[in-house]
């Protein structure tokens, strides 16, 4: 399959992934406190959110069912490589929306940016290496299937598909959100109105999600690691940038957080600065980690190529 039929797979995956990201909660971030003081933490199942968790989950499994004979060893070993990684995005998903940390994250903004990274930088990664796209197709009747194939391979599809994808506008666009939804003002505005602070969610997720496809695409970056790497190293350097920056503040930038950080016996500042801190070192750990995947898997395929010139042992394609 061509680079750009791959890239196709991954077109129509990231907008289904993306309609998780579009279901994230549908209630305003900012946490009531009761007349007693008394906040209680539980899961919470926002109707959209579990429908769209819910629809995914089973089309996934009725997909894999009508494929699971189809293939060799090989292939069968790569799809549920991919399955688990999946399944791993998909829970990830469930407990950043769903669990008792996303209502946490209304009362705190250290628990809040848990939650971000957690979109961020495992769900969104998780989901890119699942390649979901082919399995959800086979949970399809034929014709549907035949027609979604026909319209991902359109020339404007196409066109718009390798500008959205491209690495310097991946790249762009999760930094733009990231700079711009920590915005003291459109933080606020997050936390205070329930469609804004949703379209702040999805717009985390979705740019994420055209980040790591940008890395770990199939076929994204075949010969050589270079673009991925300066991506995954000039990301970690401007978002640990901006966790300093909301680390060392001597002031409160979300003081929203002031009356439920009380509640809870939190100092607010001390709560941003550990905020700021989820932000900067461990966050910047997952972007190394990515890197260095990326650069071990680069050494691999030049080691493996050196090998079957000096052996003269190449594949009938000629690659190696």
């Amino acid at each position: 399959m061509s680079m750009t039929g791959r890239s196709l797979r991954f077109a129509v995956s990231w907008p289904a992934c993306a309609g998780l990201g579009l279901a994230l909660p549908a209630h305003a971030h900012g946490l009531a406190v009761p007349p007693d003081g008394a906040i209680s933490f539980g899961w919470d199942f926002a109707p959209w959110v579990a429908v769209l968790l819910g629809v995914s989950l089973l089309a996934y499994v009725a997909g894999l069912a009508r494929v699971a004979v189809r293939g060799g060893g090989t292939a069968r070993s790569v799809r549920l490589r991919q399955a688990a990684a999946f399944l791993a995005g998909w829970l990830f998903l469930l407990v950043a929306l769903c669990s008792p940390l996303d209502t946490l994250s209304g009362a705190l903004f250290s628990a809040h940016m848990v939650q971000h990274e957690t979109l961020m930088l495992i769900a969104a990664p998780l989901c890119v290496l699942g390649r979901p796209l082919g399995i959800w197709m086979w949970a399809l009747p034929h014709r549907a299937r035949l027609a979604l194939g026909v319209a991902i391979r359109s020339a404007a599809f196409c066109a718009i598909w390798r500008a959205a994808s491209a690495p310097l506008t991946a790249w762009l666009l999760q930094a733009v959100a990231l700079w711009a939804w920590h915005a003291p003002k459109l933080f606020e505005a997050a936390l205070r109105n329930s469609a804004v602070h949703s379209l702040q969610h999805a717009s985390f997720f979705v740019t994420s999600l055209l980040f790591w496809w940008s890395v770990f695409g199939e076929g994204a970056h075949r010969h050589t690691g270079g673009p991925a790497m300066l991506s995954l190293f000039t990301t970690m350097v401007h978002t640990s940038a901006l966790g300093a920056l909301i680390a060392l503040s001597p002031g409160l930038w979300y003081p929203s957080y002031i009356e439920t950080c009380s509640a809870l016996g939190v100092d607010p500042l001390h709560d941003q600065q550990l905020g700021g801190l989820i932000m900067w070192v461990p966050g910047a750990a997952a972007y190394l980690i990515g890197g260095l995947t990326i650069a071990g898997r680069w050494l691999a395929a030049q080691r493996a190529t050196t090998f079957l010139a000096q052996t003269g042992f190449v594949r009938q394609d000629g690659a190696p």
